[in-house]
């Protein structure tokens, strides 16, 4: 355990260059965030696998779902973009993957790079991953492990990390696999290994996921069978059948509305209405938080749009109060942990989130890098190998610091959000990181009364 310094501080080496935010008012307006990330990825592999024509409403075009959209085309698949902004895949068939040319590049994309690891498994064939300085420092073994189970062999750098080879085979096995630690990311590599292995693949998870691959297979006309059992939650399906082309509306990410959400809740005189978010009951556990720790957000036009809960979530500013987070609720709101921090450090009283282990193998260490950045902009906070406390005092934290993100976007965003509700402005290093899963943010931002600027070195 370790009690971080509230006395501001730089993380940097002194640079002056990227983002900085202060000094806004309220919010108030309507808005879309951008397409969700998780079911845009999906989207485009499934799309790239069935046979005939998929359509994809509404596609993240921010840089982690373009790379996935690169490799498939690099695999064989036809995926654009048309002239009337709408993503069609024309699949070659389930088993109909050909061996990329090159190396996939997947530059940040994390969730890309899992998932396609699994899905290039089952085919004899060598297929080359890597990406950029973060992705190539982060540990890939929680997947190899269960695909060498399935038959593939994986060539990669220490601590299984990219660049890496996996080098597929022509007689794949299906499994039934107990995930050690809840990851939807493994959960669904696993599965998508199995759309072109003979027989039953089944994966069983301590903790219920995100389940968008499941839903999404189940549209494709896969048989997906999702049952509880005494070990946990049991998905499974039965490999090589076809997938049929289909329509995708691709709601709003609710990881992204996150940063919105919580803007408007720490600045005062805010009220903002974001339209199409989805609601995905394994992920919303944010919004299951924020509601305990006192925030006004209302669910509005709440509606079923391809097989996934969308609606529109009215947000006001509200004086919240400390919670303890339990770690059940950890697989629905991972990627939210470091906004969560954020509103905490405005909160009464202590908030402390539990079972984060996970958060330590993000793009970045996302728990340390939250600890270090909140102390630095003058919040008591306390880290520990799984859990992070965060103690308000109801007031504006002090702020007036430069942090480092360490090219991971979802702390750039957390802390452009910090700054524009605290004392002083906070500035980070390098916002570039942040059009991996929200282009525009600044603009969407400072649209609604954000102050948001690029710093020139």
């Amino acid at each position: 355990m370790s009690k971080h310094e509230s006395k501001p501080r730089a993380l940097t080496s002194g640079t002056t260059s990227g983002t900085t935010s202060g000094g806004g008012g309220g919010l108030r307006g309507r808005l879309r965030v951008p397409g969700d990330k998780s079911i845009s990825h999906r989207a485009l592999m499934l799309g790239a696998l069935a046979l005939g024509e998929t359509e994809i409403h509404g596609l993240l075009e921010g840089e982690d779902v373009l790379r996935t959209a690169s490799a498939m085309r690099q695999l064989g698949g036809e995926t654009d973009k048309g002239a009337d902004g709408i993503w069609r895949a024309r699949g070659r068939g389930n088993g109909g993957l050909a061996e990329a040319a090159d190396v996939l590049d997947l530059g940040n994309a994390g969730t890309g790079t899992r998932l396609l690891m699994g899905l290039v498994t089952p085919y004899p064939m060598t297929t080359f991953f890597t990406g950029d300085a973060s992705l190539r420092s982060r540990p890939m073994a929680r997947v190899t492990d269960p695909l060498q189970l399935m038959g593939a062999r994986f060539v990669t750098r220490a601590n299984g990390r990219p660049p890496l080879a996996v080098i597929g085979t022509s007689q794949p096995l299906p499994i039934t696999y107990k995930l050690p630690v809840a990851s939807a990311q493994v959960k669904s590599a696993i599965l998508l290994a199995g759309l072109n292995t003979p027989g039953i693949t089944t994966v069983i998870e301590p903790e219920a996921t995100r389940d968008h691959t499941e839903l999404m297979l189940r549209g494709f006309g896969v048989d997906v069978k999702v049952e509880e059992t005494p070990e946990g939650r049991a998905s499974s399906i039965t490999g090589q059948v076809e997938l049929t082309g289909r329509k995708i509306i691709v709601p709003g990410d609710p990881s992204s509305a996150s940063f919105p959400i919580v803007a408007a809740l720490i600045l005062p005189g805010s009220e903002i209405v974001i339209e199409n978010v989805g609601l995905n009951p394994h992920r919303i556990g944010l919004i299951e938080t924020l509601l305990e720790m006192g925030a006004a957000i209302e669910i509005l036009n709440a509606r079923i749009e391809a097989g996934e809960k969308v609606g529109d979530l009215k947000v006001k500013h509200s004086m919240l109060k400390g919670v303890t987070v339990p770690a059940a609720r950890a697989p629905s709101m991972i990627d939210e942990y470091p906004i969560l921090a954020v509103a905490a450090s405005f909160a009464e009283g202590e908030t402390k989130m539990l079972g984060l282990g996970e958060l330590r193998v993000k793009e970045s260490d996302r728990l340390g890098a939250m600890a270090r950045g909140l102390a630095a902009c003058g919040v008591s906070v306390e880290e520990g190998p799984d859990w992070l406390a965060v103690k308000g005092n109801g007031k504006r934290p002090k702020g007036g610091a430069h942090i480092a993100v360490n090219l991971d976007h979802r702390p750039a965003m957390s802390f452009l959000v910090l700054g524009m509700a605290a004392e002083k402005p906070v500035s980070i290093d390098d916002g570039s990181p942040i059009d991996t899963s929200f282009p525009g943010f600044a603009e969407l931002i400072n649209g609604l009364g954000g102050s948001i600027a690029a710093v020139k070195p």
